[in-house]
């Protein structure tokens, strides 16, 4: 079962990727946004940003790379990435699926408080 402020995985993975977009559409509150993404396999071809976000992994394993950074990650990892930051996921499963939020102003907030993107953590 799913509402507009409960979600579970299996529904989430049923709703139909938003046209243009690599992802499935939630919710949305504001200038907060939640979606569904499950890259395509096995190559995940997304781009950096306008806005921050969060990433959640569902369900799945793989590798994160942030700008020059890399992670492994696995169900329950949380990933952070501010706008504009060169991001994506290698090497993941191909059940490999997360929950992602975005929020804030476009260019971030960081950008809001005139700092560069990137900066944090």
């Amino acid at each position: 079962m799913s509402t507009d402020w409960h979600w579970r995985i299996a529904a989430a993975a049923e709703m139909p990727n938003e046209a243009g977009r690599l992802s499935a559409l939630l919710l949305r509150h504001g200038s907060m946004s939640v979606r569904w993404y499950a890259p395509p396999f096995p190559e995940d071809p997304q781009t950096p940003h306008d806005q921050d976000e969060l990433y959640i992994v569902a369900r799945g394993s793989g590798t994160f790379v942030r700008a020059d950074k890399r992670v492994a990650v696995e169900p329950g990892d949380l990933l952070f990435v501010p706008a504009g930051v060169e991001h994506r996921f290698v090497d993941f499963s191909e059940d490999f699926a997360a929950w992602v939020v975005f929020y804030g102003p476009q260019g971030g907030e960081m950008a809001r408080e005139g700092l560069a993107a990137g900066t944090t953590g």
